[in-house]
């Protein structure tokens, strides 16, 4: 599928809904089919059948839970989305346990962005076309939280910047943009802090993540916090 936008006239964004309890997912498909630039293309009450709907029906995102019957959201989304998937899935876990654990544990099988079940619906709807669009769902805050507790699981470059380093492919521009993601702004933000267009940030990012074969912003702010490029409070 390919995503759309609000108001435009372009394919919906297809979105999976994978949550064990039924009165919950029936509140997201009632929240997301409202939209008029989303679709519900079907639903999943436990791990496994949101793995074997999500490679069937390729939705453009999956709004995963974490705690599921058999094969849980962690590790649905591994294989959906993990390191090893030729063809990965963009996720979205919504979880009523906000721990650093549930996070990291995330954002390593491959999620793209990470929620609580309390957001408000126009938050859940926001962050399913931010995930769409390939942008990270992760907030500054987070970020910080999560180096801060885990950063001894992290071992940074010695050397990011230098001529062997794995920054060693970026343009100088293209490192301050990194580093300006790995802090948590959006395009329009970096744009406004580099005075450049919001088009012109979006081929940047676009090199960043070819250049460094990353997959998404949520794979280029970990990859920014482990090699050292930025530091984040505890």
């Amino acid at each position: 599928m390919t995503a759309g936008a609000p108001g435009a006239d372009r394919v919906p964004i297809g979105v999976l809904v994978c949550d064990d309890q039924g009165v919950i997912r029936a509140g997201y498909t009632t929240i997301f089919a409202a939209q008029p630039d989303m679709t519900v293309v079907g639903e999943a009450g436990d791990g496994r059948t949101a793995v074997d709907l999500a490679r069937r029906l390729r939705p453009d995102v999956v709004v995963m839970d974490v705690r599921m019957p058999g094969l849980d959201g962690i590790a649905a989304t591994r294989l959906l989305a993990g390191p090893d998937v030729a063809d990965p899935v963009k996720v979205l876990v919504v979880t009523t346990f906000n721990l650093d654990e549930y996070v990291y544990e995330a954002l390593r099988a491959g999620a793209s962005g990470f929620l609580l079940k309390d957001s408000s619906p126009a938050d859940l709807v926001a962050g399913v076309r931010t995930v769409a669009a390939g942008e990270a769902l992760l907030a500054p805050s987070v970020t910080r939280r999560l180096i801060g507790r885990f950063g001894s699981r992290v071992r940074p470059d010695p050397d990011p910047a230098g001529t062997d380093g794995p920054l060693a492919a970026l343009t100088g521009r293209e490192r301050e943009v990194l580093k300006l993601i790995a802090a948590g702004l959006s395009n329009a933000e970096i744009a406004a802090t580099l005075v450049i267009s919001r088009e012109t940030v979006k081929t940047y990012v676009s090199h960043i993540l070819t250049k460094l074969d990353l997959r998404d912003r949520v794979q280029a702010v970990v990859f920014a916090h482990r090699i050292g490029l930025v530091t984040a409070e505890a």
